[in-house]
C-alpha cells in the first residue's frame, strides 16, 4: 500500500488542490467572511496561524494575498515542525535554504514513503490473517528508526481502512517508543496525557483516546496467542502451555491487558517459544 503524501485530512468545502494534495476553497467575493482584510496585526495573525494544523494553514493561505503571505511565513512552519517532530528540531538548526514550508512538506513526503514500505511489509507478513511476533517487532523497530511523532502515527497508522495489525503497531509504538504510559492514556475519553518533549523541555497535550475514537479504531480487536515451555516440577517437566487472549486496542491502552502487552513487547524469548497475533473480525452493526 502506497500512502498518499496528503494525509492531513480533507473537507468538503475545499475545491482547489494545495501543495499537500488537500482540497481547498479559494477565497472570493462570494464568501460570507472577508478573510482578505489585512487589518489584523501581523504578529497576532502569525500567533493564531501557528496554532493551526498544517491542513488548516494551507486552506487559510488560499483565501487572500494577506493570508498567503502569513501562512507561508517561516515562523509558522517552524512552529508546525516543532509541534509534530519535537525530537527532530535539531534539523532546524540552520534554516533550510528552500524555505521551512518546503522543508516540512518534503519531510512529510519522505516519512509517508518510508511508512508505506513498512505497511507493505506488514501486509505481506500477515497475508494469512496472522503475524509472528518477530515480524511485528521488526515493523516497530523500523518505525522507531524514522523517529515518528504522535501525529505521524495518527496519520499513517490509526486508519480504519488499515489492517488492525497496523493499528496495533501504531499503539505499541506510542506506548513503548513515545513513552506514553498505558495507565495514563485512557483514564477517560476526555483526559489528556502530557507528552514530554525531551528537546525543548516543553509539554504537548495529547488526547490519545479522542484520536483513536475519531479514527474509529479504538474497538478493533486482535487475538494474541503465545506458547510457553512447560515448567519443571519436582524433577518433572510439565506440558508446554498455550495461552490465547482476544483484546481490543482500548483494553490494551487502558492497561487492562498488561500481560498481553508485555508478551508483545518481549517477543519470543526465554520461556516463551512463540507469539502469534491474529486479526479478529469486528461487527459493523
Amino acid at each position: 500500500m502506497k500512502l498518499s503524501p496528503s494525509l492531513f485530512g480533507s473537507r468538503a468545502y475545499r475545491t482547489e488542490t494545495s501543495p499537500f494534495g488537500l482540497e481547498m476553497e479559494k477565497g472570493g467575493g462570494s464568501s460570507r467572511f472577508d478573510l482578505g482584510s489585512s487589518s489584523l496585526p501581523c504578529d497576532l495573525a502569525l500567533d493564531i496561524v501557528s496554532l493551526l494544523e498544517a491542513s488548516d494553514v494551507c486552506s487559510l493561505g488560499s483565501c487572500s494575498r494577506f493570508w498567503q503571505d502569513i501562512c507561508a511565513s517561516d515562523s509558522v512552519w517552524i512552529a508546525l515542525y516543532k509541534r509534530r517532530w519535537p525530537s527532530a528540531v535539531g534539523d532546524l538548526g540552520a534554516l533550510p535554504s528552500q524555505g521551512c514550508k518546503t522543508f516540512y512538506i518534503n519531510k512529510h513526503k519522505k516519512l509517508a514513503s518510508a511508512v508505506s514500505d513498512v505497511i507493505k511489509s506488514v501486509l505481506e507478513w500477515s497475508k494469512s490473517g496472522s503475524m509472528e511476533v518477530g515480524y511485528y517487532l521488526k515493523a516497530i523497530s523500523d518505525l522507531g528508526s524514522m523517529e515518528l511523532g504522535f501525529k505521524d502515527v495518527q496519520l499513517f497508522l490509526f486508519r480504519r481502512e488499515h489492517n488492525v495489525l497496523l493499528n496495533l503497531i501504531g499503539l505499541h509504538y506510542c506506548i513503548f517508543s513515545l513513552d506514553i504510559p498505558v495507565s495514563i492514556i485512557f483514564i477517560h475519553s476526555g483526559s489528556n496525557f502530557l507528552l514530554h518533549d525531551p528537546v525543548n523541555l516543553t509539554l504537548q497535550s495529547v488526547d490519545v483516546m479522542e484520536v483513536l475514537e475519531s479514527c474509529q479504531v479504538s474497538e478493533q480487536q486482535v487475538c494474541v496467542s503465545w506458547f510457553m515451555l512447560g515448567r519443571w516440577f519436582y524433577g518433572f517437566r510439565l506440558p508446554d502451555e498455550h495461552r490465547s487472549r482476544i483484546v481490543s486496542l482500548t483494553e490494551l491502552a487502558m492497561g487492562k491487558e498488561g500481560e498481553v502487552l508485555g508478551v508483545l513487547n518481549r517477543g519470543a524469548i526465554h520461556e516463551v517459544l512463540r507469539v502469534q497475533i491474529t486479526t479478529v473480525a469486528t461487527s459493523t452493526a
